[in-house]
């Protein structure tokens, strides 16, 4: 099996270029591979399918992202895998223009209806509400049918008319050298029909503006910026064409407690000297509850101790959850009682004594800096 070539490799542009630039590439390669313009070359037909692919990919801004994330892997099954070249015309006459190889794949001529634009809202989520499956409901502004004309955009009581620019075809046509350059008339906006008599209310748009309010599903552990795309939920399209889409966007509000690290949660956790010196068994919050953890005798001021499976889970399900870094730190007292500061005063003493191996080495560093005791041996060399 021939491995498949990189997307942006294909359409001949950089990974960093804009819609416009891919959409221009697209273009030329088209027109380049046409199988009309090369004869009976296989080649040229399956370069013109593997271009419309790339476009098709590049040209999305969702797909682009988990192509450039995963590669071929990230967009398996949702690249379209066009068997017939009249499919690709059908999928992207509005780049190419429907007529302009219309005639020559044999006059396709069929509306194509125009999407609605996308939407976007958002939500704010705590900390605890990103950690689990949960459904919020959410309010935004959308057009809606106008209620005076139930949504046609006519006068009650007057009915539309036959476009005259395009006769009713939805398109326009022109002649240029041998190719016939066929395009959606901007008079009806491919509908074939004209509003003689506009509504008074919406002025012949057929929508007024309105508020919705719809309940949106969010996956577990989904994290500050995200977005969640709800399908059919945007503008409704032009002349009875498909909606566009929501895109939630997630906020999370930031915790008391915790920080997050991608799947990460991280919390300072206070520990006492004693604590630290002798070893102790502490309480640790976790986003379930309050869990048990041992500290070693010894230990050091910021070790961090990881709990598994603690932390956010994966929202994309590939993997299970991440850890909770656990990273203590010495509280030292402003205040002592009075037997207290009589106990540390005799740990002070006996440490004066009983100097560690690390204090011992610092303490001739620092005797050797006051007194410069490097200096001079380099003098006695």
């Amino acid at each position: 099996m021939v491995a498949k070539r990189d997307y942006y490799e294909v359409l001949g542009v950089e990974r960093s270029a804009g819609e416009r630039e891919i959409a221009t590439a697209y273009r030329k390669l088209a027109i380049k591979y046409h199988p009309d313009s090369n004869g009976d070359d296989p080649d040229a037909v399956e370069l013109f399918k593997e271009a419309a692919e790339a476009y098709e990919v590049l040209n999305d801004a969702e797909k682009r992202a988990r192509y450039d994330q995963y590669g071929h892997a990230g967009v398996a099954g949702s690249a379209g895998q066009y068997e017939q070249v009249g499919d690709i015309f059908e999928a992207f006459g509005d780049i190419l223009g429907t007529g302009l190889f219309g005639d020559m794949l044999g006059g396709r001529r069929g509306r194509r209806q125009r999407r609605g634009a996308d939407i976007r809202c958002d939500v704010t989520l705590d900390l605890e509400e990103a950690a689990v499956n949960t459904v919020k409901t959410v309010t935004f502004s959308r057009s809606q049918a106008c209620g005076t004309c139930d949504g046609k955009g006519t006068r009650p009581g007057s009915s539309l008319e036959r476009c005259r620019r395009c006769g009713g075809e939805g398109q326009v046509a022109q002649q240029m050298g041998f190719v016939r350059v066929q395009t959606t008339c901007p008079s009806c906006e491919g509908s074939g029909m004209m509003i003689a008599d506009p509504c008074d209310d919406c002025a012949g748009g057929g929508r007024v503006a309105g508020k919705v309010t719809i309940d949106v599903s969010i996956p577990a552990g989904v994290d500050d910026g995200m977005r969640v795309r709800i399908p059919g939920e945007g503008e409704p399209g032009p002349a009875d064409g498909p909606a566009g889409d929501c895109y939630c966007f997630v906020s999370v509000r930031p915790h008391k407690l915790f920080q997050r690290d991608g799947q990460h949660l991280i919390v300072r956790l206070p520990i006492t000297y004693t604590q630290a010196t002798l070893g102790a068994k502490v309480e640790v919050p976790t986003l379930s509850g309050a869990t048990e953890l041992a500290i070693p005798k010894g230990t050091q001021a910021g070790e961090v101790f990881r709990l598994r499976n603690n932390g956010m889970p994966d929202p994309r399900g590939r993997s299970g959850r991440g850890e909770l870094l656990v990273q203590t730190y010495i509280e030292v007292p402003r205040k002592l009682g009075r037997e207290q500061r009589e106990l540390l005063q005799q740990l002070a003493e006996l440490e004066r004594t009983e100097v560690t191996p690390e204090r011992t080495s610092f303490l001739e560093k620092l005797r050797d800096y006051l007194t410069g005791g490097d200096a001079a041996e380099e003098t006695d060399a």
